[in-house]
């Protein structure tokens, strides 16, 4: 895995997508959450192919700004670019981007860890024990 990775996906904005029909607010545009896992989606997407077998990322850390906002029919894109890998090779820095027909919506950096796939779901569900 080297720097510089690109990742891009494009979805049109649904109704099952706006703000008012996932519980992040009253008002019929596009989620910041869904706007979240679609950059998430994206830059998880971008790096997968480099990954060893058994390994996956996950999310850790978020932080962007949600600029504009998207009425349901629009179509979205995310563009991400690996732009940091930690000392240990685990941790991934990216500069993430969300567009719309209009122009920027969203801006920031996202950092996914490399995690063993099959430890970490077992982990997760030692919880309920």
């Amino acid at each position: 895995m080297e720097l510089g990775i690109q990742g891009y996906q494009e979805l049109t904005v649904t109704d099952n997508l706006l703000a008012c029909n996932v519980g992040s607010g009253s008002v019929a545009v596009y989620a910041t959450p869904m706007m979240i896992a679609g950059i998430e989606g994206t830059a998880a997407g971008s790096v997968a192919p480099y990954l060893p077998e058994g390994k996956t990322t996950v999310g850790t850390q978020m932080n962007v700004s949600h600029v504009a906002a998207t009425p349901a029919g629009m179509k979205v894109h995310f563009e991400t670019k690996l732009i940091e890998i930690a000392p240990n090779g685990k941790i991934l820095t990216f500069q993430v981007a969300a567009f719309d027909e209009a122009g920027l919506i969203g801006e920031g950096t996202h950092q996914r860890a490399i995690v063993d796939k099959e430890r970490f779901e077992a982990k997760a569900q030692s919880k309920k024990s």
